[in-house]
């Protein structure tokens, strides 16, 4: 495993709408900070909060760089000071993206070092902080770590983009499109519109929230402002990239096609033909983090001896590329079963470095692909379909231990679901057999270690992840995986280690209530978490759960879901319907997902021919059995409602 040249990291988010007014902020206040920026400028107050709603949702992530180097409230770039050495995730671990046990495992990539760039190579998207010093003539480090100075340097790149068009000052927001287009550093049209609309829908609908810094900022809607959009066709930017793109008209999305090739000894890639969704449902949407900037991610994903996904999208503007038709499987989530059935998805960024945070920008054209893709093939909008690339379970025991953790304990799945149309909210009463996690994420921060060394503690940071012990107690152990740990023994508070963890938007049966501590079943144990009622870490909810049928003390589990031996043709080689290491013991419940046939996806060789889908006659119920889903046959179980 080596590293690649890449950078730091990117953001979470919100969205409802403030109240009507707001009163006058304190002098040294951050809204004080943007009243000021915005006066001494010439922009209007509400262009400037709403440009860096989008870029940082007014954080200041402590001085700490995005991905593509980014700072501060204003995300104002200097990609060459943020870089840093990071392997793209797909090449760290022992995880087989492809995950099919008819072929051999692609061999680990060993990637090189690579030199840091010249600033000058660098696309002006990620050199915004050399020219906000230009113009405003604040010395490049105090735009960096300073919040004011950060705030003015935005202020000022707007009114210069302004004033190079050709514009006056105006005190109308309307007249800030094609400003608003050019901040967002994108290099085509379309990006660079969508960006300037979700800036001016956060102009109309208005939004408000307590910052990372401790302190409240507001921005009165607007429902009235109608921008100039044709001031977008004056910016000289280039149209995307054509081809057979499948995403919704809201975002920028252009086709940057991964390879079908073959090459070497029979070997190929990097993802497989098929009839998706004529020959097979699909069922799940994977997202994932990078670990590495775009343009290795664009790098890798067009080498045909590495892997696949269907989209990337980038953390400064939301501009998203597809690279696999949907038809078609790629590789990426470990698991053949779930990779045959899923559409994955791409986010430039890091798990392990707290503060290197996702764009609102980047959250906003997730969620509205994610969307199109939910109603384009009938995929619930839950955590069940939903899936982080760390939910996705080992096809076998042997393969628990080397599923990857992305996108980790700070990715914040509550924002994510709210801006899906699904937030998570309390759909039964205090004495529910069923709880769906649901921490405050900017308040909840639970202790990680080893985001920069092994064993140290991370900066404190917000989680949608509430860790699970053994009993009602922080002081007690926190709960095994014999999957990760064959010895028995405990999990740790590692940030990639997901054997004691629960996150935001997965549904469990309650076990036991004990003052403000809830135990639920998790991986054939009780599993306790903290959850007072003033400040609950989950909402009460309904839905089905299992239990073994009468007269079974347990019942396997699996991580994939294949048909019997005898629903398989001549020619197709039985795949193996083996049990990991986990049971499910009797008097213990599940929360249920999906019902679904044993399925099985052969196509273990380049010429697409031969490929086929074969399906059984034995049923299996998908789970939520720890911090990954799981499967079990249907006729081992018994189905109630909660």
């Amino acid at each position: 495993m080596g590293a690649v040249a890449s950078a730091a990291l990117l953001l979470p988010l919100l969205s409802a709408a403030p109240p009507a007014g707001a009163g006058v902020p304190d002098a040294g206040s951050l809204q004080a900070q943007f009243a000021r920026a915005a006066a001494r400028h010439g922009v209007p107050e509400s262009v400037l909060l709403a440009v860096s709603y989008l870029q940082s949702r007014w954080d200041g992530h402590g001085g700490a760089p995005s991905v593509t180097g980014g700072y501060g409230p204003m995300h104002l770039t200097d990609a060459v000071t943020a870089l840093a050495d990071a392997a793209p995730h797909h090449s760290d671990g022992v995880e087989d993206p492809r995950g099919d046990s008819s072929r051999p495992e692609r061999p680990e990539r060993s990637g090189v070092e690579a030199p840091l760039p010249a600033a000058g190579s660098l696309p002006a998207r990620l050199r915004t902080l050399e020219r906000a010093a230009e113009v405003s003539g604040i010395p490049a480090g105090e735009l960096r770590t300073g919040t004011a100075a950060n705030i003015e340097g935005g202020a000022a790149l707007l009114a210069a983009a302004q004033r190079e068009a050709g514009l006056p000052a105006s005190a109308d927001p309307a007249d800030w499109y094609g400003a608003v287009a050019r901040y967002s550093g994108a290099d085509d049209s379309a990006t660079a519109a969508t960006y300037a609309n979700d800036v001016f829908d956060v102009i109309r609908g208005g939004e408000s929230r307590t910052t990372d810094s401790g302190q409240r900022v507001t921005l009165a809607a607007d429902p009235a402002v109608a921008p100039v959009t044709e001031q977008v066709a004056a910016l000289g930017l280039r149209r995307p990239a054509a081809g057979p793109v499948e995403c919704p008209p809201t975002v920028a999305c252009e086709w940057m096609p991964a390879p079908y090739e073959e090459f070497g000894d029979g070997d190929y890639g990097n993802h497989d033909k098929a009839n998706r969704p004529s020959a097979q449902s699909i069922d799940y949407i994977v997202v994932h983090d990078t670990e590495a900037d775009w343009n290795t991610t664009l790098d890798l994903v067009r080498d045909p001896t590495y892997v696949s996904w269907q989209y990337s999208l980038r953390s400064s503007d939301g501009h998203i590329a597809q690279h696999v038709p949907l038809k078609d499987v790629a590789w990426h989530a470990g698991n053949w079963f779930v990779n045959a059935k899923s559409v994955g998805l791409e986010h430039e960024g890091f798990l392990t470095s707290p503060d290197s945070w996702y764009t609102e920008a980047m959250y906003r054209t997730s969620a509205r692909l994610v969307r199109y893709l939910a109603a384009r093939y009938d995929i619930p909008l839950d955590r069940q379909h939903v899936l982080g690339h760390d939910n996705v379970p080992g096809t076998v025991t042997a393969n628990i231990r080397g599923m990857h953790t992305d996108p980790g304990p700070y990715w914040d799945w509550a924002h994510y679901f709210r801006l899906l149309g699904r937030p998570i909210t309390p759909s039964a009463g205090p004495d529910a057999g069923v709880v769906t996690i649901r921490p405050d994420y900017g308040a909840h921060r639970p202790v990680y270690t080893g985001c920069v060394t092994a064993g140290v503690v991370c900066a404190p940071h917000g989680s949608g992840a509430v860790r699970l012990h053994t009993a009602p107690s922080a002081d007690a152990p926190l709960v095994k995986d014999i999957g990760l740990r064959p010895g028995g023994q405990d999990s740790t508070t590692g940030v990639n280690d997901t054997g004691a963890r629960a996150s935001t938007g997965q549904s469990y049966a309650v076990a036991e209530r004990r003052g403000d501590w809830t135990a639920i079943w998790y991986l054939g144990q009780r599993a306790w978490f903290h959850n007072p009622g003033k400040e609950p870490t989950a909402v009460n909810a309904r839905g089905l759960v299992l239990t073994p049928r009468e007269g079974l003390a347990s019942v396997p589990v699996y991580g994939r879901a294949y048909p019997e031996a005898s629903a398989y043709p001549a020619g197709v080689p039985v795949q193996a319907v083996s049990p990991l290491s986990y049971r499910l013991l009797a008097g213990q419940r599940y929360v249920v997902g999906d019902r679904t046939p044993g399925e099985y996806y052969f196509a273990p060789v380049f010429d697409s021919s031969g490929h086929r889908v074969v399906r059984g006659q034995e049923e299996y119920y998908q789970i939520q059995f720890g911090h990954r889903v799981a499967f079990v046959k249907a006729a081992d179980v018994r189905v109630s409602q909660s």
